[in-house]
């Protein structure tokens, strides 16, 4: 038997590969060029399948957006969205009247539970120069009991989430933001939505950023829990180690969970998304947005979107944007109204 602590690495597609209880994970870094009057790319969208455009023409995508790009209002049931945008902004609606405009490193946790509608549009709010958009969107499994719950919607802003950062023996530092998941040193972990995965005892999910420096060694903690199971996804710099093996292209990489696992960087900065949790371990089925546990329940979230339209679009646009001149906030389903803090 191996002593290695790598199990399994596989080149980088679209989505990413995942393992329960992720259920996918896209990564999207779009080169936009300057924004219009509308917030629209200022520039010809000639060549492009508009509504379904996914081409990378020119470094960027129109996705199912027809003005400004994006994912006009669409249903979810039975799992969570984690949206982590590093660059640039996301202009969110739902069908729980909640909306938000978020982005430079904030993170939206939502819960669509029983069903929810909402639209996530890129707005380029820059006139003058390009409107570079990063994120990550990770789809997080529920329980069968979990299934079911009243939707639930969480802004994380970029200055709440906890982060540490370590200099090794020559000084070159590795950064770690932790969205999900304690660290420790990192300071204590955001909570998570209440009928989450996440929140259930001993689920041990994690969802952290690694950024290194050139040359910077770090090392991975094992995981609390029993049974879990860890990604780690090496998407930027040109080579690094892993517990000793060396990797050469941007990789999934499924280590163990169990063990500490050295980080060694190459020549240029590198950075990882880490998803970890133990396993849901039940039948998933799946068709499109709703993820149940069986065909029947699919049919029936197909059946009850049909029928309700998960509450309804309380907007007069499938895709809306705020204005140009709007800051980030995110306005709850109550009314309540919250905004990030003003760094010290």
């Amino acid at each position: 038997m191996s002593d290695s602590p790598v199990l399994n690495v596989q080149p980088l597609g679209f989505p990413w590969v995942t393992v329960d209880p992720f259920l996918f994970c896209a990564y999207h870094d779009d080169a936009y060029p300057q924004g219009d009057e509308r917030m629209a790319p200022k520039a010809s969208l000639a060549g492009r399948d508009i509504g379904q455009d996914f081409s990378r023409k020119d470094g960027w995508s129109m996705y199912h957006g027809d003005s400004v790009p994006g994912f006009p209002g669409h249903p979810h049931r039975g799992f969570e969205t984690v949206t982590v945008v590093r660059k640039g902004h996301i202009d969110h609606s739902d069908s729980l009247g909640a909306t938000a405009r978020f982005g430079q490193g904030d993170a939206q946790w939502l819960t669509a539970g029983a069903g929810v509608v909402h639209s996530e549009m890129f707005p380029l709010l820059e006139q003058d120069k390009a409107n570079p958009l990063e994120l990550f969107q990770i789809w997080l499994n529920l329980p069968a009991k979990n299934k079911m719950v009243p939707p639930h919607f969480t802004m994380f802003w970029s200055g709440d989430i906890p982060r540490l950062s370590v200099k090794d023996a020559s000084g070159r530092t590795t950064e770690i933001a932790t969205v999900s998941g304690p660290l420790e040193g990192a300071g204590a972990p955001l909570p998570p939505p209440p009928d989450s995965w996440a929140a259930q005892p001993g689920a041990d999910v994690a969802i952290w950023t690694i950024r290194m420096e050139p040359g910077a060694r770090w090392t991975l903690p094992p995981a609390k829990g029993q049974g879990t199971r860890r990604n780690l996804y090496f998407f930027k710099g040109a080579s690094v180690g892993i517990g000793g093996q060396a990797v050469t292209s941007h990789a999934a990489i499924e280590v163990r969970a169990d063990a500490a696992v050295e980080l060694v960087n190459g020549d240029v900065e590198a950075e990882f998304l880490m998803l970890q949790g133990r396993p849901i371990g039940e039948p998933v089925a799946q068709y499109g947005p709703f993820v149940m546990n069986t065909q029947a329940e699919i049919m029936q979230a197909m059946q009850d979107y049909r029928r309700t339209q998960f509450g309804g679009w309380p907007f007069d646009d499938s895709a809306p944007v705020h204005s140009r001149e709007t800051q980030r906030f995110a306005r709850h389903p109550d009314g309540r109204e919250e905004k990030p803090k003003l760094a010290a």
